[in-house]
């Protein structure tokens, strides 16, 4: 069994601070939520349209009537935002899980976790989903663009959080080495230019 160090270093260094055994299933159970709240709005507008639309030309005319009109249709509203939000709540969760999933697999396959893994997860996904939908190619090509502009954005946030943490990010990384190395050689320059003789100088 790891020792408590050990656990709190997975944490510390896992996306966010959560390891992907519980970031995963909270993204999937997030998506989900959102997905049946949108899901079910539409729906029981969807359902509650759809009943006016096929009772118009049989309206009540008494009290009574009228109230069992308005029970029906509260319960078709119900049942078709329930529907709704479950069939969508169901997609959404699907294709978050799959963007995180292949986050995951790339982060351990470049062995660095930094928002190049995000924005390939997110286009990956935007491509499955535009062949499965059967999308033309410009909407394809527009899923695209939303896809890498969500993976940047996204990706951007986790390594601002990872940075924050104290996390190394591979990029910073390569930057401070280069900035680093910038300023050696200018130092070098900077030092053998004063060392030379004041002859050699003014030549």
């Amino acid at each position: 069994m790891p020792s408590q160090e050990e656990i709190d270093e997975i944490w510390r260094q896992s996306r966010l601070s959560l390891p992907d055994v519980v970031r995963i299933p909270l993204a999937t159970f997030a998506s989900f939520t959102v997905g049946m709240g949108l899901g079910a709005a539409q729906g029981s507008t969807m359902a509650g349209l759809r009943f006016r639309a096929e009772h118009a030309h049989k309206l009540p005319m008494t009290t009574a009537g009228w109230y069992l009109y308005h029970k029906s249709k509260n319960y078709h509203v119900a049942y078709g935002g329930i529907r709704e939000g479950l069939r969508m709540g169901a997609r959404v969760s699907v294709w978050t899980t799959a963007m995180f999933g292949i986050e995951t697999l790339f982060d351990r396959y470049r062995g660095t976790q930094d928002l190049a893994n995000t924005v390939v997860a997110c286009v990956t996904v935007a491509g499955a989903f535009s062949l499965w939908n059967r999308f033309p190619l410009a909407t394809a090509a527009r899923t695209t663009k939303t896809a890498i502009l969500v993976g940047f954005a996204f990706g951007s946030l986790q390594d601002l959080a990872s940075l924050a943490r104290g996390r190394r990010v591979s990029y910073v990384d390569y930057l401070q080495r280069q900035f680093s190395a910038t300023t050696a050689s200018s130092t070098r320059s900077t030092d053998t230019t004063d060392s030379a003789p004041a002859s050699l100088q003014k030549g």
